[in-house]
């Protein structure tokens, strides 16, 4: 299975666990690391280029630090500009249907955090819900997310334990490897 992995960090350079997950997947065979804000630091997408890659990989990666909510702008810019009508939704949209997405991200706060009566009231699964119905509308599959938490308090062993996690996790969805 083909994989594209989408890494939308806006420094990357200056990550810990964004930047060791990139650096682990690229040793992966059948696994493209593409880096948005290296490819595109003016913002400006080639659609076709990121369709042919789409069109090329069976199984779509998100990769991000989990900011405000949300992606980082450039993964929100590259869903506005590559998943058009008509190629990638719609009646006629179908370009994506059967592939698999999924969602690497990482957060600052503790797991606690990310829970009802927790600091920011909503689980992840809730607050990643958009994109869960982006992959619905484009027919991908979606996966369970892998979700690092409290990513500023690990070691540099739990980092590299992590990009262990992830990689077997992205290459093989192998979802009984723990977090």
């Amino acid at each position: 299975m083909k994989t594209l992995v989408l890494v939308g960090h806006p420094n990357i350079e200056q990550s810990r666990m964004n930047k060791a997950w990139a650096e682990r997947l690229e040793m992966e065979e059948d696994v493209t690391v593409h880096h948005l804000y290296k490819e595109y630091p003016d913002m400006k997408i080639d659609v076709e280029r990121e369709q042919n890659l789409l069109l090329n990989h069976d199984r779509i990666v998100f990769q991000f630090p989990f900011y405000w909510y949300s992606t980082p702008a450039i993964l929100k810019e590259w869903q506005d500009k590559v998943l058009e009508y008509g190629w990638a939704y719609g009646s006629a949209g179908t370009k994506l249907h059967g592939k698999e997405f999924m969602i690497v991200t990482s957060t600052g706060g503790p797991s606690g955090a990310y829970q009802s009566g927790g600091y920011n009231h909503y689980s992840m699964s809730e607050l990643l819900k958009p994109l869960q119905a982006t992959a619905n509308l484009t027919g991908m599959a979606f996966l369970p997310a892998y979700v690092e938490h409290g990513v500023r308090v690990l070691t540099e062993e739990e980092v590299a334990a992590s990009a262990e996690k992830v990689a077997g996790y992205v290459v093989n969805a192998d979802l009984k490897i723990g977090r």
